[in-house]
């Protein structure tokens, strides 16, 4: 029987208060009870690392799957990649990789795929649970060889958002290779729509809305994520302070 992710946070708060030695050390403390810190130790420490999240039946999808962030990117190259119906766009997997690849949608949707239905929560305090068809990255991270270094995957977007800025999040490589992370290219048995993020868009699915990151043109391998954008691993991290660990 599979236990909701939120009961075992709140069993991993009294597993915690029981701590009394540890607690009582002020700089143990702050760092394990920060809201980030203490998410992500919650959900590597009490489940596996490749425990899945809940997935629903079919009868249970949203009967409209509401478009979190951009709704449309409207640049110059995005528009023209629409009108021609995405042949001409490419994913880029760069970095640091032993081999960089180009790929085609027509290339993506011939790989191996996974569908799974599962439920989005965004930020905003709203949820809709939706089927979602994709490659998983770990095949794309496969093909492509990730060096030694390697320790983060950042996904780069075609949306510019208000300050001119691409948008663009990362993941560390747990949840890169957890079997639930796809590059998604449809949702409900449909391509991707402009407002989903077409035509490629990422599902991370222990990790809140913001963390999906929509209409892909590169993912890039690194060591650090001090470089990218203003160091802190994401567009929202960066400027609005959310948590780079969005686990849920």
């Amino acid at each position: 029987m599979m236990i909701a992710r939120r009961a075992l946070l709140l069993g991993a708060t009294a597993t915690l208060a029981g701590c009394d030695r540890l607690a009582a050390n002020a700089t143990f403390r702050e760092a394990l009870f920060s809201a980030e810190n203490f998410h992500k130790w919650a959900q590597r420490s009490l489940m596996a690392r490749d425990a899945l999240a809940t997935e629903y039946r079919p009868d249970q999808i949203s009967p409209f799957f509401r478009a979190n962030g951009t709704a449309n990117p409207n640049t110059p190259d995005y528009k023209a990649w629409w009108r021609g119906g995405f042949a001409d766009w490419r994913l880029r997997v760069d970095g640091q990789v032993a081999r960089k690849l180009s790929l085609s949608l027509s290339q993506l949707r011939t790989l191996p795929h996974r569908e799974q239905i599962t439920r989005h929560d965004c930020v905003e305090g709203w949820s809709a649970i939706g089927r979602w068809r994709g490659v998983p990255l770990k095949t794309v991270l496969d093909a492509a060889g990730l060096r030694p270094g390697a320790r983060y995957i950042v996904l780069h977007c075609a949306d510019r958002m208000g300050n001119g800025q691409p948008y663009y999040e990362s993941i560390d490589l747990v949840d890169a290779f957890h079997p639930q992370t796809i590059l998604a290219f449809a949702l409900n048995d449909r391509p991707l729509s402009v407002a989903n993020g077409a035509p490629l868009r990422l599902r991370v699915e222990r990790q809140l809305g913001y963390k999906q990151a929509k209409y892909l043109t590169r993912i890039e391998a690194v060591e650090s994520l001090s470089a990218i954008g203003r160091g802190k691993g994401g567009y929202w991290e960066d400027h609005a302070g959310y948590e780079w660990y969005a686990g849920i």
